[in-house]
């Protein structure tokens, strides 16, 4: 095994990149080269980054390890934990444990410490990493960062309702009759185009920026220019989503959606807050779990954080890990 580091994206081909993301155990649109691309665009201007490639004997890409320096001495997976819900080395399944080995053997000597963001539990940096380092004389320590909420979708609407607490199912019909009741006109949407997505892109930039506090602080110039370049160009290839509760008064909820892999994940919400007592966000929420078990779809993901309202749809929360790989220090003498 080789390990080459580069010092720009654009050393690795997109389509290389992203043949390599297809061939990967986490298939996820967080670690496309034009997501990640983008975040290091957008968010690590003026920061070392270091692509690292491992290929094998036959000269094939088998994995990538996109990091920048955040901090002196600290490398950091490119994507950021704060927009990004699942990351990982992007290796071809099966091979993962093989290419970390190579690349724990190639940095052997250096006393930089790397930082894995949201790695999904299942993963071998997961599983196997901290073995693996401990034989490079480095330390791999592994963490729960945060959880993310899942549904395993069934065959049926009807089928999901009835798995459903009794508790949870009356009020997902009680806020439904509610809302239609007093905002009769109102209607689900959904943008899927390009051309659609980047139209509506201002609606939901502004139902998030009004939803809640913080919100307006978290989605500045910089944070937007990400995401209408990055959601876009999700949509482009058919994996974003944009979707509205409109109303004749003006949209009054909205959520985007990214797909991979048969699942459909809740990314980002917006409400109106006029009309949050009517619960327009959960509302909408059952048409896209609706949605996507009639597209067949095999999980609904609502992503990192175990926000309330995710829970009145029964998922199961999975956890995802922080990883930080460093030299083994020796024991301290008595």
């Amino acid at each position: 095994m080789k390990v080459e580091v580069h010092d720009r994206f654009e050393a690795v081909a997109p389509t290389e990149w992203d043949r390599l993301v297809g061939a990967s155990r986490l298939r996820s649109p967080f670690l496309t080269w034009t997501w990640q691309a983008e975040w290091a665009r957008a968010f690590a201007a003026g920061h070392r980054l270091e692509i690292r490639r491992v290929e094998d004997g036959s000269g094939q890409t088998v994995a990538l390890l996109p990091l920048f320096e955040g901090e002196p001495g600290v490398l950091t997976v490119v994507g950021g934990a704060d927009v990004s819900d699942y990351l990982d080395l992007i290796a071809v399944e099966g091979r993962e444990e093989e290419a970390w080995v190579a690349l724990l053997q190639a940095r052997a000597a250096e006393r930089v410490v790397w930082e894995l963001h949201a790695v999904p539990g299942a993963s071998p940096t997961v599983t196997a990493l901290p073995q693996l380092a401990q034989v490079c004389g480095l330390e791999a320590a592994v963490a729960v960062e945060e959880r993310c909420p899942v549904l395993a979708l069934p065959g049926t609407w009807q089928a999901y309702l009835a798995a459903l607490s009794s508790k949870h199912r009356h009020e997902l019909g009680r806020k439904t009759r509610r809302l239609e009741r007093e905002v009769p006109d109102a209607r689900p949407s959904c943008a899927m185009r390009p051309e659609e997505v980047q139209a509506r892109l201002g609606d939901f930039l502004d139902l998030h920026r009004r939803s809640r506090t913080g919100k307006a602080r978290f989605m500045d110039a910089r944070m937007e220019a990400f995401f209408r370049s990055a959601v876009t160009a999700l949509a482009q290839r058919g994996a974003a989503r944009l979707w509205f509760l409109d109303s004749p008064a003006g949209p009054i909820a909205s959520f985007i959606t990214l797909e991979w892999d048969g699942t459909v994940g809740l990314y980002n919400s917006g409400f109106h807050p006029d009309r949050a007592a009517l619960s327009p966000g959960v509302v909408l929420l059952g048409h896209l779990i609706r949605d996507a078990i009639e597209r067949g779809k095999r999980r609904f993901d609502f992503l990192r954080g175990e926000e309330r309202y995710k829970h009145e749809f029964e998922p199961v929360p999975e956890p995802v890990y922080h990883v930080r790989i460093a030299r083994a220090e020796p024991p301290a003498l008595p």
